[in-house]
């Protein structure tokens, strides 16, 4: 059984500590796709709790101009996992965020808890993509997507604990790390799921940021995870469809609708070969259009 194919607008994914007020009472303004209300890495040990008890209120309010709102749990490994879960399940979030994933099993056995408390079928699993045996199993947790009553929908490369595991370089344009990355966006695309860039840590470099958001959409990511409101509008320009990808797909669609090339897998457009995998391509691209508006 496979997941029903569903299009999702993931350019701009904004963490928001569930602590911080002052950034909660923003989100009605900010233009990202989704956010991930946090309680993990930015939430301190001591406020874990209270941050927990937060998310009642948190949801009861949720503004209504961001399309999915995602909740990070700790690790269900931790001294808070176990109740983060059953809270977030509560709240009937778009998706749980799962940190320091090790192997499949890790997603099933929270997809489990999900279905004994009688969570919708729509409230999805994301996975971060973070600890050194994560990658080792990527292939094994990325095929999950292709089982629906597993719940997964979409990865996140966790970079930063990627970095700080191995002890990799990080450089600006993050040759050592673009193996990784590669493999991780290998795996998604061959289990059907979405996948979403790491952060950028430096969110006061726009230009530095703007590049890495280029670089990742060239790779073929679905959209980056962020850190601050102001990285919003370079990711999103990054990971929409520009003008003339968007009139070259209406070209395609257009070709393929000719009287003469019905029932045809492959046809001629200004001198190259286009086949039915581009025309597909093309209305996958003009849906994204439409949804952005």
């Amino acid at each position: 059984m496979t997941q029903e194919t569903r299009l999702y607008l993931r350019r701009s994914v904004l963490y928001v500590p569930a602590s911080n007020d002052k950034a909660l009472a923003k989100l009605a303004s900010l233009a990202c796709d989704a956010v991930v209300i946090d309680l993990e890495d930015a939430v301190a040990p001591t406020e874990k709790i209270a941050a927990r008890e937060k998310l009642g209120t948190i949801f009861k309010n949720r503004p209504a101009g961001i399309r999915e709102m995602i909740i990070r749990i700790n690790a269900v490994s931790s001294e808070w996992g176990a109740d983060d879960l059953l809270a977030a399940a509560a709240c009937e979030p778009d998706g749980i965020l799962l940190p320091k994933i090790d192997t499949p099993r890790d997603v099933l056995e929270a997809g489990d808890v999900l279905d004994d408390n009688d969570a919708p079928d729509s409230l999805r699993l994301w996975a971060m993509i973070e600890t050194p045996k994560s990658l080792l199993n990527i292939g094994a947790i990325a095929e999950l997507g292709r089982d629906a009553a597993s719940r997964l929908s979409c990865l996140v490369a966790g970079t930063n604990d990627l970095i700080a595991a191995t002890g990799v370089l990080a450089t600006p344009d993050r040759r050592y790390l673009m193996p990784w990355l590669m493999q991780m966006l290998l795996a998604a695309r061959a289990g059907g799921l979405d996948i979403v860039d790491g952060v950028s840590n430096d969110f006061r470099d726009l230009e530095a940021f703007a590049a890495e958001c280029t670089q990742a959409a060239a790779m073929g990511f679905d959209g980056k995870t962020l850190i601050h409101p102001a990285q919003i509008e370079p990711a999103n320009k990054a990971f929409s469809p520009s003008e003339a990808a968007r009139k070259e797909a209406e070209k395609i669609i257009a070709a393929f609708s000719l009287p003469e090339n019905a029932g045809k897998g492959a046809i001629g457009l200004d001198g190259r070969m286009v086949e039915l995998l581009h025309r597909a391509q093309a209305e996958r691209l003009l849906a994204k259009t439409s949804m952005i508006g």
